[in-house]
């Protein structure tokens, strides 16, 4: 059975919403043969990527910037999982040949007033992870309206659809 892995920041209404919506698309009934595991990015661990087939990212922008929880997740995982790093010591360009290469991800952000660095900070440590996007980003700015939750349901339900 394929797993699609849900690492997740959700300490607000907002960010919870989103990620329910997410998980309601992702479980839905007419997709079969995928487990959700769905794992706070502060618990989630190197092994719980390395099992998983695809990826689930959600993160609220603070202060321009993903959540200290969704960094941590990638600090203690990166280079256990692919990650690799270029002589200077930043993030190199996803040839590191690691185990999960090419593995299908989605993200959602939510922000009070901008969400730009959040999403570019996301999009570069996956992009040296070669992970390949697999869906638009949901950069939900605001206010969580029904559009933004009809959107996080489409995105769960699309991750793992790509995996049944």
């Amino acid at each position: 059975m394929a797993r699609l892995l849900v690492v997740h920041h959700s300490p607000t209404r907002s960010t919870r919403a989103l990620l329910d919506a997410a998980l309601e698309g992702a479980r839905h009934p007419d997709i079969e043969g995928v487990e959700v595991q769905v794992v706070p990015a502060l618990e989630a661990t190197a092994d719980d990527v390395l099992a998983a087939d695809g990826y689930l990212l959600g993160t609220p922008a603070n202060f321009g910037y993903m959540s200290g929880a969704l960094k941590h997740f990638f600090d203690s995982t990166f280079l256990q999982i692919g990650g690799a790093l270029d002589d200077s010591g930043g993030a190199g360009d996803g040839s590191g040949g690691g185990g999960t290469a090419k593995r299908p991800y989605g993200l959602w952000v939510h922000g009070r007033y901008d969400v730009t660095g959040a999403v570019r900070a996301v999009t570069g440590i996956v992009q040296a992870l070669d992970w390949k996007q697999s869906a638009d980003i949901l950069e939900v700015v605001g206010d969580v309206d029904e559009a933004a939750l009809e959107s996080a349901t489409e995105l769960g339900g699309t991750l793992a659809a790509l995996l049944a």
